[in-house]
């Protein structure tokens, strides 16, 4: 090989190695904004035991940091206004709003903060952390499920996909109307797209 070919392979290679270095980091300091339009979370409880009635909030926020090779260093971050509930009975909604539930005027929302997430198979996770809801805050467990990761065919962002699911007793946190008639065990699945939105300094 000539002194001429050296220099240019060796140059390409260069090259190729800052742009691989270059897009290493950047992955690992995507920062991933959950997407409200495509974000769904649903609780579900038993009435009596006859049947499992649902409630739906929207407009769900978040923030994602995912490092698949270094799941210590991955967080999420969750905010849900409690005022978005929707039964689909109107009387029912007013009554979840009200001091005796979630008592919107005084807490409107609530939050999820990871302190922890370990990997638990391929592509699942437990994503342990701190749910607030009405003030009150207790440990949580979201067993997530990473849907898919890649660049979003519409966006053309880098973006992820995950669902989870998490039971609570819902005395834990001020909610024990009606308890144990109507459960005290709620079930809470969440499903979410979000899109990368920056990066970390």
């Amino acid at each position: 090989m000539s002194y001429r070919n050296l220099r240019q392979s060796l140059t390409l290679t260069a090259a190729l190695l800052a742009g691989a270095t270059s897009a290493s980091a950047l992955a690992d300091s995507v920062t991933y904004q959950m997407d409200p339009m495509h974000t769904s979370v649903v609780a579900s409880w038993s009435h009596f035991g006859f049947s499992h009635p649902t409630a739906s909030f929207s407009d769900v926020k978040g923030t994602i940091h995912f490092d698949r090779d270094d799941i210590a260093d991955s967080s999420v971050e969750v905010s849900i206004p409690v005022k978005t509930v929707d039964t689909r009975v109107p009387a029912l909604n007013e009554e979840f709003l009200g001091e005796n539930y979630f008592d919107v005027a005084q807490y409107p929302e609530a939050t999820f903060e990871s302190t922890r997430i370990e990997a638990t198979g391929d592509d699942h996770y437990d994503v342990h952390g701190k749910l607030t809801i009405k003030g009150v805050t207790h440990p949580a467990v979201l067993h997530a499920t990473l849907n898919q990761v890649g660049e979003h065919p519409m966006a053309k962002v880098p973006a992820l996909g995950f669902d989870a699911e998490t039971t609570i007793q819902r005395s834990d946190y001020g909610l024990d109307q009606y308890v144990p008639n109507v459960s005290d065990a709620i079930h809470i699945r969440i499903s979410s797209e979000a899109e990368a939105g920056g990066s970390d300094s």
